[in-house]
């Protein structure tokens, strides 16, 4: 888990009031630094995090060097379980958030978003005609919203091009190098605004280039990946089990919705499914139906083909209401021998992975000996190997593994 806090928010020092608590972690960090007009060298930057240091009850949000506050209407904190704003006081220096509940215990998080106005001469100011955003972003996942009528000229760090709604361009990335993204932004004028500047509607035709004709859609392919808020734990058990667990963090936010149905794959069979609502810690009831079963039980798949015999792990909660979120995580495991394979002292791990985030923790006693995709690879606190893959992609994360035991 990242344990930073980004721009808006530089440094884990703790003020003095909150010496008491112990220091703060953070995970699924997301912001968008939305650029106002060049002249004012200020932007509103909209920051979402997960605070996840348990019983914590104040959110302390350090003001990195060289900014400085630029009070705006629509600056705000918003609990985003419940929509409702939060109280919160600004000084020179930090930004403290009083949370609307403690931080559950055993992995459960307080979801905040943070809007805020800043100014920063230095690092966004004008280039002739044009403009430059020259900042180090501390955090993996964020997006850089140009002024209206501004067209990117240049960005050096790898990034997804997208049109918002009006038109304006978001240029987002998520950054996995160690340390800050470096990122250095040029803009000038002469895009498109008003109606002129919005794209055509996004549809769901398929590239005419083999093999992407039979792959994800325009729609799918042109969504933005960093802002995409779902990842995936793998644990792998020992190889001769041809099992693992996971756990999968999701958030869902459409009003009504009241379950979670996750289609085990074929060739795997399912076991030790749980649910946790996060933001409260609540248990939640978590059941495995058959394709059969499901329909007996009116259950509709969502546009899934299920198959009568295929397996179903369905999570039920309470409907979500208009506003608000619900941040979920599943757990199951799986034994799926296609997938997880034992031969001759080795194993191999084989598996498509569709998110953006998803990480593998080695069993204990195993070390890593064969790798096909790039990816960080670190020790857990209790001295398993992890591997984490970030895909900035709009296709799955083909991962084949090997490992050997420890001598």
């Amino acid at each position: 888990m990242n344990a930073r806090i980004p721009v808006i928010a530089f440094a884990l020092i703790v003020a003095a009031p909150l010496l008491a608590q112990p220091p703060q972690t953070v995970q699924d960090e997301y912001a968008v630094y939305d650029l106002l007009a060049p002249g004012t060298a200020s932007f509103r930057a909209v920051y979402e995090v997960a605070f996840t240091t348990a019983g914590a009850t104040v959110f302390h949000d350090g003001i990195g060097a060289g900014l400085t506050t630029a009070p705006a209407p629509d600056d705000s904190v918003i609990d985003l379980m419940s929509g409702a704003p939060l109280k919160y006081t600004v000084s020179a220096t930090a930004l403290d958030v009083q949370l609307a509940r403690p931080v559950p215990a055993d992995g459960g998080q307080a979801r905040l978003q943070i809007t805020k106005t800043y100014k920063d001469a230095k690092g966004y100011r004008r280039d002739g005609d044009g403009l430059v955003f020259d900042r180090a972003i501390p955090i993996r996942r964020a997006a850089i919203l140009l002024p209206a009528g501004y067209q990117l000229t240049a960005c050096n760090v790898p990034s997804q091009v997208l049109a918002d709604p009006d038109g304006r361009v978001r240029v987002t990335f998520m950054h996995q190098a160690p340390g800050s993204a470096a990122l250095v932004l040029k803009a000038k004028p002469g895009a498109m605004t008003g109606d002129a500047a919005k794209s055509r509607p996004l549809t769901n035709a398929r590239s005419w280039e083999p093999p992407s004709a039979q792959g994800s859609t325009e729609r799918a392919r042109m969504q933005e990946r960093a802002h995409q808020d779902r990842d995936i734990v793998y644990f792998l058990q020992q190889p001769d089990t041809h099992a693992f667990s996971l756990y999968h963090d999701y958030t869902e936010s459409r009003e009504g919705t009241d379950k979670y149905l996750n289609v085990v794959r074929t060739g795997s069979t399912v076991s030790n499914t749980s649910g946790r609502l996060l933001d409260t810690g609540e248990v939640l009831k978590a059941e495995t139906l058959t394709g059969a079963q499901m329909k007996a039980a009116g259950i509709d798949a969502g546009g899934d083909q299920v198959a009568p015999d295929q397996q179903v792990v369905v999570t039920r909660f309470s409907p979500v209401k208009k506003g608000q979120s619900v941040r979920l995580r599943l757990s199951e495991t799986y034994t799926a021998p296609q997938s997880y394979r034992f031969d001759e002292g080795e194993f191999t791990f084989e598996r498509s992975l569709g998110r953006t985030r998803n990480s593998v923790v080695l069993p204990r006693g195993w070390y890593l000996t064969a790798l096909s995709f790039p990816a960080v690879v670190r020790q857990t606190p209790d001295g398993l190997t992890r591997v984490d893959f970030m895909n900035g992609h709009p296709d799955s994360t083909d991962v084949l593994m090997k490992g050997k035991k420890v001598r």
